[in-house]
């Protein structure tokens, strides 16, 4: 079913709602917690999805919804909102406004339609399948990268990867760097990597250890504005991908990334 203009309109206004809740908390005191897996979570966090919760429950009764904070919802649609209230809780308490809140909607387990918004700079894009991405309501596009080397990589940490994954990811830098004056990555930055991809200024994000909710927002953003989305095997990312993510913002470097992922000297598994 194609995504229609009142889904587009939802998910401006649960944007809004959850920023309205998460602007007066950031550089305050937010009442900060670790969860039982350790990653930290806010009062910001729990509050912006509750705010965005009531919308659905509201106006689309009978869509799932999945959330980082309260959990999922089983709907009758084969329709879920994906919600991540703060992709970058580790941002936001900091002080550093490039956490960001994703919308997903996903149909049959496909991202249809994506938000990343950052509330504090009041920079949002917009993607939806077979539509331009739009930023701030304008339209967004990857730049071209004429060669792997020198092309710039983000990546929010390796601290988060995989001890098996960060030799990949480091074969990945070594090719990106190509020996030249080393810059090295752009690090930090969550959700808010794949809008600077789609605006043209990161080059590749990669990423592992994502949950859906981590990148349902993202594909339809980053294709959108003529990227490619995939897993580090370059498969599509569903609702049952692993959590290895690639945004490439030149489709044309596709292979040369799976290749340098791979060039380890170790064996892939996956």
């Amino acid at each position: 079913m194609p995504v229609r203009p009142s889904d587009i309109e939802l998910a401006h206004r649960l944007a809004d709602a959850a920023g309205a809740v998460i602007r007066p908390y950031f550089r305050r005191p937010a009442g900060l917690e670790m969860k039982a897996d350790r990653s930290p979570v806010t009062r910001a966090d729990r509050e912006a999805e509750e705010a965005m919760r009531r919308i659905l429950d509201a106006e689309r009764s009978g869509d799932g919804i999945v959330g980082e904070e309260h959990g999922t919802k089983d709907g009758v649609t084969g329709r879920q909102w994906v919600l991540d209230p703060i992709d970058g809780t580790r941002s936001f308490t900091a002080g550093r406004a490039i956490f960001g809140t994703l919308i997903a909607l996903v149909e049959d387990g496909w991202p249809v339609l994506g938000v990343i918004d950052q509330p504090v700079q009041r920079e949002r894009w917009l993607g939806v399948a077979g539509r331009p991405t739009l930023f701030n309501g304008a339209p967004a596009a990857t730049r071209a990268c004429p060669a792997l080397e020198g092309a710039i990589v983000a990546t929010t940490s390796p601290h988060l990867f995989d001890d098996g994954d960060v030799p990949h990811y480091l074969a990945l830098v070594a090719a990106a760097s190509g020996g030249a004056a080393r810059q090295g990555p752009v690090y930090g930055g969550d959700c808010y990597n794949y809008g600077l991809l789609a605006s043209g200024f990161l080059d590749i994000v990669c990423e592992s250890g994502l949950k859906l909710y981590d990148f349902a927002a993202l594909a339809p953003i980053v294709e959108g504005a003529g990227g490619r989305m995939c897993d580090w095997n370059g498969d599509p990312l569903t609702a049952d991908s692993a959590g290895h993510v690639l945004a490439i913002g030149d489709p044309a470097r596709t292979d040369e990334v799976l290749e340098a992922l791979r060039n380890t000297g170790h064996d892939h598994h996956h």
